[in-house]
């Protein structure tokens, strides 16, 4: 047997077992290939069924005909149905929004919608002001970006920019409800009579839209009682917008430094209340115009809220002589000469006990220590302000 092994063949000469071998390794790599093209072919049938379901549009559906306004009215009919297994009435015909042509929106271009289905419409931005002309007098639609325009979220809703617009009047400066660094803040009224506020983001026209909706949607996901509730938000263009519950009791700034009589209706209980829910759910405002959150300048800015709240003076406040101007160096001064009494907002109906403002005033200047790594973290803040009996120092 070995000797027939080592017999040249008439195979160039080579001998028997080389033979053999080579033929066993081509089968081997002839399987080996066979087997990674199946496994190819699973991997792909595999992605493609995970893929998220797009709408269909229906290729029957050509072209969108337009009438002239004044001859027609403002709803037209599409002749197929764009989405039939959305509809629970197969034979129905759907229905497009057409506006006007007269009607353009703020941003210099018509817009048209084609509903697809419950709770989805498709939108046709015509940028060059006007439908183009085809022959047979037919006017035929230029379609320019085709994207689904409202979509509802796990824990939200995605408002399109013409929602917000018809619900705060266009943004109207008679439904501005408060202005900061960040944005404006409007009141609105949707359609379905809720009412919103519609915070037009300032710092953040432009991001990019998909990191725009993944930080959303996390805060969005975020319940605290001490936190208004996100409704949902509006990326459309370079508009970046958030949507909260409308709270119509005013807000902090309205009730500390606004015209509210002689005496504050915000009693010490409530303003101690007021911080120690504040200090459970606090982000700085820096936040907003930095995008960088550090906890040791959370809690300065935290410290200056609480003297803001204790003294009824805004921060900074130039209308005051010099040295009362900047609120953290008068109250530096006024507690060093033993004057703690001083600090308190005139307004407030009743004093509180003096051990109770030097608590208080404690907490807060120890959140404005110059030296960062000597403030308290906010848990250690927490504690100090629900503690009957907070460690007192000669302030």
């Amino acid at each position: 047997m070995s000797d027939q092994l080592w017999r040249p063949t008439p195979i160039f000469g080579l001998q028997l077992w080389v033979v053999l071998g080579v033929c066993l390794g081509a089968g081997f790599v002839l399987l080996l290939f066979f087997i990674s093209l199946w496994l190819a072919s699973k991997r792909s049938k595999n992605a493609s069924s995970q893929k998220p379901t797009i709408p269909i549009v229906s290729k029957d559906i050509q072209e969108v005909r337009v009438v002239d306004h004044t001859h027609r009215p403002k709803r037209t009919q599409i002749e197929a149905d764009p989405c039939p297994e959305s509809d629970p009435n197969p034979g129905n015909e759907r229905q497009s929004l057409l506006p006007p042509p007269e009607e353009e929106s703020p941003f210099g271009y018509r817009r048209i919608q084609i509903e697809i289905g419950r709770g989805h419409r498709i939108s046709f931005p015509d940028r060059f002001g006007g439908s183009s002309f085809h022959g047979g007098g037919v006017d035929q639609v230029q379609v320019g970006v085709v994207g689904p325009e409202v979509s509802h979220l796990g824990w939200g809703h995605w408002y399109t920019l013409r929602e917000l617009e018809a619900a705060t009047n266009g943004f109207g400066p008679e439904n501005v409800v408060g202005q900061g660094g960040d944005g404006i803040v409007y009141h609105g009224v949707l359609g379905n009579g809720t009412q919103v506020a519609v915070k037009n983001l300032l710092n953040n026209r432009g991001q990019a839209e998909e990191e725009f909706k993944v930080e959303v949607e996390t805060i969005g996901r975020v319940r605290h009682k001490n936190l208004v509730r996100l409704l949902g938000y509006c990326a459309e263009g370079a508009h970046r917008m958030l949507v909260y519950e409308y709270v119509n009791n005013a807000n902090l700034e309205q009730w500390l430094h606004g015209d509210v009589g002689p005496f504050s209706p915000l009693t010490w209980e409530i303003r101690m209340n007021i911080i120690l829910g504040i200090a459970k759910g606090y982000v700085a405002p820096e936040y907003a115009s930095t995008g960088m959150l550090n906890e040791r300048s959370d809690v300065y800015s935290f410290g200056v809220l609480i003297m803001e709240i204790i003294s009824g003076r805004k921060p900074v406040d130039y209308n005051r002589p010099a040295e009362e101007a900047k609120l953290v160096e008068w109250l530096k001064k006024m507690v060093s000469s033993r004057n703690s009494e001083g600090v308190l907002d005139p307004k407030l109906p009743q004093k509180p006990a003096a051990k109770t403002l030097k608590r208080a005033l404690l907490v807060a200047l120890r959140c404005v220590d110059p030296n960062a790594q000597e403030r308290p973290k906010m848990g250690h803040l927490v504690h100090m302000l629900e503690a009957d009996e907070a460690p007192l120092k000669n302030v």
